[in-house]
């Protein structure tokens, strides 16, 4: 069964992120309103959590970062991120798990 934070559109694969900037560790916290807890270690300062978050989902999932978009929610912390290329649904699902 597919989470309710991961959806496979035409494109690509979309996920519903809800980013908690300045932990002390990044990592897969759990579920907040329908969207997986990403905890960053980056701070929320001049874009820098944006560019963490794209280089951490970059190396955890194996795709390069070019195939990785903001669709919304770059001034939030609730996110939308879109991503492309050779890696299906079920590999994030079990990369990304809590």
């Amino acid at each position: 069964m597919t989470p309710i934070w991961l959806k496979q559109t035409p494109n690509g694969i979309t996920l519903n992120l809800h980013c908690q900037p300045g932990a002390k560790q990044t990592k897969v916290v759990g579920l907040h309103d329908g969207c997986l807890k990403i905890s960053l270690q980056a701070p929320a300062l001049e874009n820098k959590a944006n560019e963490f978050l794209l280089s951490w989902l970059s190396k955890q999932l194996k795709v390069p970062q070019k195939q990785i978009q903001f669709i919304s929610g770059q001034n939030s912390r609730h996110k939308r991120i879109e991503i492309w290329g050779s890696i299906t649904p079920e590999q994030i699902i079990e990369i990304l798990k809590p």
